[in-house]
């Protein structure tokens, strides 16, 4: 499948932190291996003139995904942390980029970037109709933003070359995978676009 990039597309890079990579917080699995194409896909649009969208955990220190606060992972992505910062190779735009932070009220969990997030509005307001989604984890932060994508009526490409997961449960990421495209995502490579 080839497809053509237009006006009304955007890039959305889901929470390449240095906590959610090898050696952080709550690593996913070669999370890191994935930069280098991301940065494909980031400079393809960016050059192209379209937007791109870095979403991050910013989380407060007692944010109820926390162990000890009743969630279920260990504390991650504490806003204005080093563990919160952006992968040091991750090439992030001067111009045409936009940072998304969710997770940031104590009481909020946000697995979506556009969970109590300005992302749709923005969206909306550049007259964006597909969005090409990749990041980690696939299995958790990918899936819901894709999901919540679809579900706003926006088109869903999944970059399935620039994703990784977590698999807490083996095969988490595969099953993830399935469910999205049987929702509607359509999977997608680098070699696939085209200007």
């Amino acid at each position: 499948m080839r497809v053509r990039l237009g006006l009304r597309d955007a890039l959305i890079v889901v929470d390449m932190q240095k906590d959610f990579m090898p050696g952080g917080a709550l690593p996913v699995p070669e999370g890191d291996r994935i930069v280098p194409v991301l940065n494909e896909y980031i400079k393809l649009f960016a050059e192209s003139g379209l937007p791109v969208f870095f979403t991050r955990d910013w989380h407060p220190q007692n944010h109820i995904s926390f162990k000890g606060h009743g969630g279920i992972w260990p504390p991650h992505c504490v806003a204005d942390t080093e563990g919160a910062a952006f992968h040091d190779d991750l090439e992030i735009p001067a111009d045409n980029k936009f940072i998304i932070s969710k997770g940031t009220s104590r009481d909020f969990d946000a697995y979506s970037g556009f969970q109590d997030t300005p992302l749709e509005a923005l969206l909306r307001e550049r007259g964006i109709k597909r969005v090409f989604i990749g990041g980690v984890a696939t299995d958790y932060c990918v899936k819901n933003t894709l999901l919540g994508a679809l579900n706003l009526g926006f088109q869903a490409f999944l970059l399935t070359d620039a994703i990784k997961g977590v698999d807490v449960n083996p095969g988490d990421s595969r099953k993830a995978i399935e469910f999205m495209l049987e929702k509607g995502a359509i999977a997608l490579e680098l070699s696939d676009l085209k200007i």
